[in-house]
């Protein structure tokens, strides 16, 4: 059989884009090849729950639109299907006289990208938050929360009620494009395709070059670690609290999160990693170290985050040190009130120059296209991300 997608990644954004291909084309047949044996084993089903407001990204930017319409197709999709999301709201903190003025200028982006925002002052912010402390703070009413596991299986659900096909534990060993076809050898059978989409996410850049092309990056894995708070503390917050984003820094930083199943989450650091899919603590795989060490953008990038860096590994070192990033704005937390949560990895793209890309990252030729980057916030934009992929390979609706 000869389908006339393949879709590589079992990822939302390889789901999104197979949703978004058979609405552009009913009855076509499509396959998803995900190498895990369930959906949300990384990326997905290891972030931080947030659907996102697109306060933080540049007017008129692809990630601003894609958020802000992201978030309203999410929500809209988990309406229809009965996934429950709440919409906490998003309170961005400052916490110091410094960054009063970059939290002014975030504010100033809200209004340019369209989002409904106020500015509140200490007093607005203990009276609205009585567990958090702060000079001021921006409240974004719509961020909400959600898990994006349930959301990847009401999509998944959806397509495969349009005839495609999910095979897990299925990854590609090689890839062919020859004429107006793509081959992808699995190992235990050749799976055959008019059209290709890879959205490999951890693993993209190494999809991209089994296919022959050169993707001019380095995916370099950084650990975002959680931890969960004690039940005690259950109720410590009701908003999403943020602090304010450093300059220069494609992270934003360490917060405090309300899950949808009831508990409270802190974090994510950003660690480097030493390990693409390594999500015990320390893990190291040879083969992602020596890959990422012999990649010269990975160095010129590292250098310009020296201080950073040391500051992260003293927190993921350092129990303590890390909660005192917490305790600035959310000072009744104690040492004991850190208890486990599984780690996330991100897969950060570096490029030959050293700079890290915060934008999309299509490859194509012919018959396929390749997601090498696909920035934060993927999962919040997923839906629209799905669309502008099907786009980019079919042409304008």
């Amino acid at each position: 059989m000869i389908f006339d997608y393949c879709i590589i990644g079992g990822g939302i954004v390889g789901l999104a884009t197979a949703r978004a291909l058979l609405a552009r084309t009913p009855g076509a047949s499509l396959v998803v090849l995900e190498k895990e044996p369930e959906l949300g084993r990384h990326q997905t089903g290891r972030n931080s729950g947030v659907i996102h407001s697109g306060i933080y990204y540049a007017p008129g930017s692809f990630k601003a639109r894609l958020c802000r319409e992201g978030a309203a197709r999410t929500k809209e999709l988990c309406q229809q299907h009965g996934v429950p999301y709440e919409d906490r709201g998003k309170l961005i903190v400052a916490t110091r006289q410094e960054e009063i003025p970059r939290l002014d200028a975030l504010y100033d982006r809200a209004g340019e990208n369209g989002i409904r925002a106020e500015l509140i002052d200490g007093a607005e912010i203990a009276a609205r938050e009585p567990n958090v402390t702060g000079l001021k703070a921006i409240h974004v009413p719509e961020a909400a929360i959600v898990d994006y596991t349930k959301v990847m299986q009401v999509i998944l659900a959806e397509i495969e009620a349009q005839g495609a096909e999910i095979r897990f534990e299925t990854a590609p060993r090689a890839i062919t494009e020859a004429g107006d076809q793509v081959t992808v050898d699995t190992g235990g059978e050749v799976i055959t395709a008019r059209r290709l989409v890879a959205c490999a996410g951890l693993q993209s850049d190494r999809v991209a070059r089994m296919a022959g092309i050169d993707p001019g990056l380095q995916i370099v894995p950084f650990r975002g670690e959680y931890y969960r708070l004690a039940p005690r503390l259950n109720d410590v917050v009701h908003a999403m609290i943020y602090p304010v984003p450093e300059p220069g820094l494609p992270f934003l930083g360490t917060h405090l999160t309300p899950m949808i199943d009831g508990y409270v989450t802190v974090g994510p650091n950003a660690m480097l990693g030493f390990a693409r899919e390594g999500y015990p603590k320390w893990s190291v795989s040879p083969r992602d170290a020596a890959q990422m060490l012999s990649f010269p953008g990975f160095w010129k990038s590292i250098l310009q985050y020296v201080g950073p860096g040391l500051t992260e590994i003293g927190n993921s070192v350092f129990r303590r040190r890390y909660l005192d990033t917490c305790r600035r704005y959310c000072p009744a937390l104690e040492l004991s009130d850190l208890t486990p949560e599984p780690c996330g990895i991100r897969a950060q793209a570096i490029l030959k120059d050293g700079s890290m890309s915060q934008d999309f990252v299509f490859l194509d030729t012919p018959r396929m296209l390749h997601v090498c980057n696909a920035p934060s916030p993927a999962a919040t934009s997923a839906l629209p991300i799905g669309d502008l992929i099907a786009e980019k390979l079919l042409g304008p609706a």
